[in-house]
């Protein structure tokens, strides 16, 4: 199947099966797993953070981070379409007990700063204590400029919160712009960081920060059931998605805005493509056509797409040029039948 729903359903590599087979282990909640351990300490050189800690999922890193950084009755500022108030399922305000205050996103993905600064909350009995800036890069597959992480980060200095990255798809934004990861995790006192998703991963996420917070979130992580005890086998294979999976994603790229560009000539189509930026495009239906059948043809040609009247595309490592052609001749089929 030509699976276009997610980068998330990417399959683990020829070279990640083997080194998975053949990793070191040891019981991760003790400390004693060596490739756990390695790669925690490759992360953590890497993208320029004293402590590094393996999760099993994004989710997970990002609710680490913001047990670790908020306490009960705090709050955290993050965008109407950040992944972890829109969709991790509630887990700061269930599990943690902090508050968050969504913003209105602008339209390439920025939280306005002017919004920040105004949703900080005074220093009053009445108010949750605002704690933590968490923004997200990319968002919807757009990429957050250099410029404004760094605008970001001096206003929450200046104010005295702490700034957290969600950076599921970082890698993604750092080959968009032909930087090193390192230059936009620079910018933040923690980031989540995803592995198996355009990185090939099959499990697997990290969370950055300094030495004291990945210690409470080491806590964190083994009430909510985290421990993953010979983990080094998941760990062998994040490895190799840091060091052999992350250029590659230009090809990704490069096909998303081949399969934008053209849909965006089929009259039942409307893309933007000035919002196609990394792996992701969106694309708006004619309202004469029906989504679900659309997808029903598209499956019966051995092509999965999510339904709706915007269907969110999103290419990845096994997803080829060759493939992006036949699904846009597939498409036009449907159309023309």
């Amino acid at each position: 199947m030509i699976d276009l729903r997610s980068d998330t359903v990417t399959q683990p590599t020829a070279a990640m099966r083997l080194a998975m087979s053949r990793a070191e282990v040891g019981d991760d909640v003790y400390g004693d797993d060596p490739t756990v351990n390695s790669l925690q300490d490759m992360a953590a050189e890497m993208f320029g953070f004293e402590s590094a800690l393996f999760t099993c999922s994004g989710t997970q890193a990002n609710l680490l981070a913001l047990m670790a950084h908020c306490e009960r009755g705090d709050e955290y500022l993050c965008g109407q379409q950040a992944h972890n108030y829109k969709f991790e399922g509630g887990g700061a305000a269930v599990l943690g007990s902090i508050q968050p205050q969504p913003l209105l996103n602008q339209v390439d993905g920025t939280i306005a700063l002017d919004d920040i600064e105004a949703a900080i909350k005074p220093d009053d009995i009445h108010f949750a204590r605002t704690r933590l800036l968490s923004l997200e890069n990319t968002i919807g597959g757009k990429v957050i400029p250099q410029s404004y992480l760094a605008d970001a980060q001096a206003l929450a200095f200046h104010r005295g919160l702490k700034i957290h990255l969600d950076g599921a798809r970082v890698a993604n934004a750092a080959v968009a712009q032909n930087i090193a990861i390192s230059k936009i995790t620079a910018h933040f006192d923690s980031v989540s960081i995803c592995l198996s998703k355009g990185l090939c991963a099959p499990v697997g996420s990290l969370l950055l920060g300094d030495e004291r917070l990945i210690k409470k979130a080491i806590r964190w992580r083994k009430m909510l059931g985290g421990g993953m005890r010979q983990a080094g086998i998941l760990a062998a294979a994040g490895k190799l998605a840091l060091t052999e999976q992350v250029q590659r994603l230009s090809e990704d790229h490069d096909n998303a805005a081949y399969l934008a560009h053209q849909l965006a000539e089929l009259s039942e189509f409307d893309v933007d493509l000035t919002a196609v930026q990394t792996n992701m495009l969106f694309a708006k239906l004619a309202p004469q056509v029906d989504a679900d059948l659309l997808a029903k043809h598209c499956r019966a040609e051995g092509i999965l797409i999510s339904p709706g009247r915007t269907i969110r595309l999103v290419t990845h490592k096994d997803v080829s040029r060759q493939d992006i052609d036949k699904v846009l001749r597939v498409v036009k089929q449907y159309f023309t039948a």
